[in-house]
């Protein structure tokens, strides 16, 4: 082969990896449009994709290899970085939701808002992984804000505002990280590097619609080999993107049941479909045989009206109803008669219903190439994107040493790069250990987890915000967050080296080297060793104990036993000269003889009455309130009637407990 230059900068070098072919641009921006220098397409020689999806990498990436190679043996250049697009067959449509506690004396910032929105993200990941149950690797390709709220009213916008709570809820698209390595593996093996990843349907309409005209309501539908990607816009932007699960195969399939051919003939078939035409051709018989153009259109009739029907129904739910007008791309649309069957299936005007191609020169042209052909929707609309900044050939990210995968259809945040490289919401935050509550001497204590190490964040080497706006070039260093551990003690280390008396866990003979559980009751005593005390009822804590119900100031018990770890001063159990037992003297529990009816967390609740006839405490409803306590993003808060309490705090009937 002959001496080849390098790949200039500007040069842009883009692959469409189809089902049925690859096809390769070569082109660089000039005068605000794209000038394609050179189109390659050649076929895979068996089924090496399924459904658009890479299935045999090695054969993909020789294929890629010998397009590569036929451009650079035009071009005199060695063609090194590529631009590609991943199908949409394989996308996942996922809504999330996350909540957070803010301080009312800070209004709220944009990195704020950027977190909240990177929690709801991770929340729609976590759904997807309990939908699959074997947990999997989803790479992020793009959301929307479906909704925010502040103190549970809903806001346009929630920069600078100020309240309790913020809540987001977002609708976000992941790509399996299968199909992502899979395609990135298949260019390894054409010794090719991915210098941009964006989606089939995005740089399908970035050919097909230029920007000037998504202001209006339109959709690009991509009818390829095995998939069909649909994109719409409108307002300026592109709002949503799906695909539906039949394509031009199923039309192939029809013509070989129908004339008993193998999938090639059935696709040169199908391919020289025009009116007034015969087919000839070879069945598997060996028996030559003509087809007139009625009797082969006439066998794709069903599989036709198929796929037509399938495009309305995507299209429709997509955008909430038919679009301003709808462009078809890709080999399938030049189906004699689809385009008619489109139009009457989303009730369009025919003539709003149009083959792509025609406006193809907007944003591209060639010098002696004819570009006027809707099959290069997606291999144009990647060298498109790349060549007019939407998607830049330069636009290179190092993350922690290695060049971070992305899909890039706007600015990007790092926010974006890590999720878009398989971090989570943790990984940047952290979660604090969990809390332990127990409650000693009558009075509930929470013994705090480990806080979160934080992630550390460094763009350039400098410390960066999560939602700071990434450029190309830049190298991002990224430590993720480590989550803190959970609160963990024995009975000894909580009464500390200095305790000598008697202690009861949960009304057994305590040992101090028992490590504690979440609600563990202790009681400490002093007394003679191998004097048992007797149990005693649970009791709430002296201050929530009506007046009337509270002993006289003369019968209050002796002075506690001293518990160094514990952060303030606690009653503890009354002494008494041995031998006697020790005398307790509990205070007189509420006794509660009926049901009691409250409001938790907005629902109606009845509790029956407690066998030992103790009150409800608000400690008792955790387990009811719809809080996960095994993945808490933050202190839970509670109330009661509107004024926070804490978990000690007695429930009475018709009370509204909140528990959030």
């Amino acid at each position: 082969m002959k001496d080849l230059r390098p790949q200039e900068r500007d040069l842009i070098f883009a692959l469409d990896i189809g089902t049925r072919s690859v096809v390769g641009v070569v082109g660089r921006p000039a005068g605000g449009r794209f000038k394609a220098l050179d189109i390659e397409m050649a076929e895979h020689g068996s089924r090496a994709m399924l459904d658009g999806q890479i299935d045999n990498i090695h054969q993909v990436g020789g294929l890629a290899r010998t397009v590569t190679e036929r451009l650079e043996e035009r071009l005199g250049v060695h063609l090194e970085r590529v631009c590609v697009a991943a199908a949409g067959r394989a996308l996942r449509t996922q809504s999330g939701s996350f909540a957070m506690d803010l301080s009312e004396e800070k209004s709220i910032s944009a990195e704020t808002i950027s977190r909240l929105e990177a929690g709801a993200l991770s929340a729609a990941e976590e759904a997807l992984q309990v939908e699959d149950e074997v947990r999997r690797q989803f790479f992020m390709v793009g959301y929307t804000v479906a909704q925010y709220r502040l103190d549970n009213y809903p806001l346009a916008s929630l920069l600078d505002h100020t309240g309790q709570k913020a809540e987001a809820d977002v609708v976000a698209t992941f790509l399996p990280g299968e199909v992502v390595e899979s395609l990135y593996a298949a260019m390894r093996a054409a010794n090719l590097q991915v210098s941009s990843l964006t989606l089939e349907p995005i740089a399908a309409m970035n050919a097909a619609i230029p920007a000037e005209l998504r202001l209006l309501n339109l959709a690009l539908v991509d009818i390829g080999a095995g998939t069909t990607d649909i994109a719409v816009c409108r307002d300026g932007s592109v709002t949503g993107y799906t695909m539906a699960t039949i394509a031009g195969d199923e039309i192939t399939e029809a013509i070989m049941r129908t004339f008993l051919v193998d999938f090639q003939t059935a696709e040169e078939m199908k391919r020289n479909l025009r009116p007034g035409e015969d087919s000839h051709y070879t069945d598997i018989l060996g028996l030559e045989n003509t087809a007139s153009f009625e009797d082969v259109h006439a066998a794709i009739q069903e599989p036709m009206n198929r796929l037509a029907e399938a495009i309305a129904v995507q299209v429709t739910e997509l955008n909430g109803g038919p679009p301003s007008a709808l462009f078809l791309a890709g080999g399938g649309s030049k189906l004699e008669g689809l385009r008619e069957k489109v139009a009457s299936s989303l009730n369009m005007d025919e003539r709003r219903v149009a083959i792509a191609g025609n406006n193809f020169v907007k944003s591209a042209f060639a010098d002696e190439l004819d570009l006027n052909n809707p099959e290069y929707a997606t291999p144009l609309g990647i060298a498109v994107s790349a060549g007019l900044g939407l998607l830049n050939d330069s636009y290179v990210i190092t993350l922690n040493g290695e060049r971070a995968k992305l899909f890039r259809s706007g600015v990007l945040t790092i926010r974006d790069i890590l999720l878009m490289n398989g971090y989570t919401y943790a990984d940047m935050l952290g979660r604090s250990g969990k809390n332990l509550g127990v409650t000693l001497n009558g009075r509930h204590m929470v013994l705090r987890g480990e806080p979160a190490a934080p992630a550390i964040l460094r763009v350039n080497g400098e410390e960066a915000a999560i939602n700071a706006v990434v450029h190309a070039g830049d190298n991002i260093r990224f430590q993720p967050a480590r989550s803190g551990k959970d609160a963990a003690k024995t009975l000894g280390e909580l009464l500390g080296k200095g305790f000598s008396g008697r202690v009861l866990l949960n009304n057994q003979e305590g040992n101090l080297k028992t490590a504690l559980s979440q609600g563990d009751v202790i009681l400490t005593l002093e007394g003679p060793s191998g004097v048992v005390p007797p149990a005693l009822p649970e009791t709430p804590p002296v201050s929530q104990v009506p007046e009337a119900s509270r002993p006289a100031p003369e019968e209050a018990p002796p002075e506690p036993v001293k518990t160094e770890p514990v952060r303030e001063k606690e009653p503890e159990a009354s002494k008494a000269e041995p031998p006697e037992t020790p005398r307790v003297e509990p205070v007189k529990p509420l006794i509660r003889k009926r049901e009691v009816e409250i409001l938790l967390n907005g629902k109606p609740l009845v509790l029956p009455p407690k066998e030992n006839g103790q009150p409800y405490y608000v400690m008792d409803l955790l387990e009811r309130s719809g809080v996960d306590f095994e993945k808490l993003e933050g202190p839970v808060h509670l109330a009661v009637n509107g004024t926070e309490c804490g978990f000690s705090q007695t429930v009475r009937d018709r009370d509204s407990i909140t528990i959030h």
